[in-house]
């Protein structure tokens, strides 16, 4: 049955690729709408913005490639708004640009159907801007035209002036061209621009596969082949694009080209993907850990009710702090009920947790493992002392065991519980089997044993697999548990935190 009352569509731009170039209208849009019809896109990672309960339909628009036509594409986008929903028609770069929005757009004007434009940025300046080449500059040129690389091939003939473009216009910036470059130059050189036309291609641009080769205007299309250069691309062609040895800034970050898997849980990896990322990186997300609520809160509820038994409470993770308060606070008690307990903290990232609920720790260690804060507690004395340690199961005894033999008490509760995830596995699979990876990261001994686990179904091909790929431990313990594993660890963190770990990956691949 179909709604009397019509849905809205948002044509949306999603931009060239680089999350950080989506439009925060965009984002917006996405969030909200019902249904997402897309095409293929320089990055999917714009659909996590997605409601769970948001359709997604792929309909697969790439390089003439189509799994629906546009006639099928405009009449379902059609029928979906007929019943009621809001739709985002998400497109890659900007709808109007190259992008046939126009055309789905007068479709909805001819079944009345209310609809909103949402601009994206395009790939036309943001790819030749990723790849160091200003498309104006007033030394060089004041005008710049986007030409189409890829025509209806249904016309008889092109709608392009190539004798008035090849001379007329200072820059030249052809969208999927990348096919057709080899009868782009000619056609340009023919026409009267000089064959020692600087010119450039830039594939996958904006985002950490991006490339780019320069070469005079009569030997680009040769060296785009020879280099293998595939679309989607970029093709510009004028004196700007001598700039580029100057201005070339995204590809000369210290972490660039290279494909790093992250393993950390993913609520807490998003600081560590952004630190990566920001310096070139290709990061794959493949969390190995999963945390959940402990699997009862029977121990932690007893602990709490019993608080003014406890001398120390001591936190060895920030999953240790959230769990703990998020429990106290259901059961009706706040930080006053730890006004005459001391709080000690294993990591910075602990003790910023405490500080946001309003605590400064009593103890930090300067190293952040569980050797330092025994050797805090030799200092000031355990015997006797009631030690309550919210913690997630299985994690290693040493702290504890050591507080004992120096006449500490000591109480273990389950603050919050972890699982290996059942999935995810064949994209990284992939990659390794194919050389694809530079580096995997582990940030905890856990990291380590689930990756492992993960692949088990391979036997000991996760082990060959791995010998050409660097190992990164955020400490010795975690890096102790990679070697026992088999795999051979190519940097250990000065310090145990993701900002060391960051740097020492930066180093590692400078002095290489």
């Amino acid at each position: 049955m179909v709604s009397e009352k019509k849905g809205k569509v948002y044509l949306v731009g999603a931009g060239p690729g680089d999350p950080g170039l989506l439009t925060l209208r965009a984002k917006e849009c996405i969030e909200r709408a019902d249904v997402i019809i897309y095409d293929y896109l320089a990055n999917e990672a714009f659909l996590a913005y997605a409601d769970k309960r948001a359709e997604l339909i792929y309909v697969g628009k790439k390089g003439g490639s189509h799994i629906k036509s546009q006639e099928e594409i405009n009449r379902l986008i059609c029928d979906k708004a007929k019943e009621g929903l809001n739709i985002v028609r998400l497109k890659g770069g900007d709808p109007f640009i190259f992008g046939r929005g126009g055309e789905e757009a007068q479709e909805l004007v001819k079944a009345d159907i209310p609809f909103e434009i949402v601009p994206g940025v395009t790939s036309a300046i943001a790819v030749p801007a990723y790849a160091g080449i200003p498309l104006t500059h007033r030394d060089y040129t004041s005008t710049v035209t986007f030409i189409t690389g890829h025509e209806d091939p249904s016309k008889e003939e092109s709608d392009i002036n190539w004798e008035r473009l090849a001379t007329g216009v200072g820059t030249l910036v052809f969208l999927m061209g990348v096919g057709n470059l080899d009868k782009i130059a000619e056609e340009l050189i023919n026409n009267g621009r000089s064959p020692d036309t600087p010119a450039a291609v830039i594939c996958r641009g904006t985002v950490a596969g991006q490339k780019t080769i320069e070469a005079k205007l009569r030997d680009i299309a040769d060296i785009a082949k020879r280099e293998a250069i595939k679309p989607p691309g970029i093709i510009v062609v004028g004196d700007v694009v001598g700039l580029r040895s100057e201005l070339n800034w995204f590809e000369q970050r210290p972490l660039f080209g290279k494909r790093i898997v992250v393993t950390r849980a993913r609520e807490q990896a998003s600081r560590f993907l952004s630190a990566l990322a920001e310096l070139g990186a290709e990061c794959i997300e493949f969390p190995t850990i999963e945390i959940l609520p402990p699997g009862n809160f029977d121990g932690m509820d007893k602990a709490i009710q019993s608080l003014d038994d406890y001398d120390w409470i001591l936190f060895t993770s920030v999953n240790g702090v959230k769990y703990f308060f998020d429990r106290l606070f259901v059961l009706g008690k706040d930080i006053r009920s730890l006004k005459d307990i001391r709080l000690g903290a294993i990591g910075l990232k602990t003790a910023e947790a405490l500080l946001e609920k309003g605590i400064r720790p009593d103890l930090l260690p300067d190293e952040y493992r569980a050797e330092s804060m025994v050797d805090e507690f030799k200092k000031l004395g355990a015997k006797g002392l009631r030690i309550l340690l919210p913690r997630v199961l299985g994690a290693r005894d040493l702290l504890p065991d050591e507080l004992r033999k120096m006449g500490g008490h000591v109480d273990i509760v389950e603050a919050y519980g972890t699982v290996m995830p059942g999935t995810g596995t064949e994209k990284v699979r992939a990659m390794l089997e194919t050389g694809g990876i530079h580096m995997v990261t582990f940030t905890s001994s856990s990291t380590v044993t689930n990756f492992i686990a993960m692949f088990k179904g391979d036997g000991d091909r996760i082990i060959q697999w791995m010998e050409d790929v660097d190992v990164a431990c955020i400490g010795p313990v975690t890096a102790k548990s990679a070697e026992e594993r088999g795999l051979k660890v190519s940097l250990i963190a000065k310090e145990y935190t993701i900002e060391a770990l960051t740097s020492a990956i930066v180093d590692y691949y400078l002095e290489r």
